[in-house]
């Protein structure tokens, strides 16, 4: 049983990798061979979409970038954003053990709260507060340094407040039963 679930593991690791090892080696050969797909169709069996794919997210993600605690397909959801909001969501999704489809949900109603903008009729909830300007510009200094607007950048921040927060009550309620 030891050797044949060690085996697994391994296995399971080639699987893991493979995305990046194939995107990289694509990458690899860009300035080589121009008819890489062509060949790499060949040799992989997988079409030229999927192969490209592999290629593009690699290229958006430097190996020093990559985070091996979440799959290639949570580095894929977010290669279309800029490295900035990439590293601030796979911080998010490796510190709080998201899938890749609790990522995927995140980052969409993310995006709706950005698009729907000041005043939005399908806002849920509108929050006002009276806060010190000095408080207000530190806050929305915060957000610049993200490169988020305002908003999303106050959810994204009450999000995580509030994961962390439910994790920790859940870790601490767990311990006392």
């Amino acid at each position: 049983m030891d050797e044949w679930s060690r085996i697994g593991h391994q296995i399971n690791a080639l699987s893991v990798s493979s995305a990046w090892w194939l995107g990289d080696w694509l990458i690899y050969g860009q300035a080589q061979y121009p008819d890489r797909y062509k060949q790499a169709i060949e040799q992989t069996s997988l079409d030229y979409q999927t192969l490209r794919n592999y290629a593009w997210v690699a290229r958006q993600y430097p190996v020093t970038r990559r985070r091996s605690a979440l799959s290639f397909q949570h580095h894929a959801e977010l290669a279309a954003l800029t490295p900035f909001e990439q590293d601030q969501w796979l911080d998010r999704a490796e510190r709080f053990g998201w899938s890749r489809n609790e990522l995927r949900n995140r980052v969409r109603a993310s995006r709706k709260i950005d698009r729907a903008g000041g005043g939005a009729a399908d806002r849920t909830l509108q929050i006002q507060m009276t806060v010190p300007p000095s408080q207000k510009q530190r806050w929305m200094q915060a957000a610049s340094r993200t490169e988020q607007d305002f908003t999303a950048w106050m959810v994204a921040v009450l999000d995580d407040a509030a994961a962390t927060t439910l994790e920790t009550v859940s870790k601490h309620l767990g311990s006392s039963n």
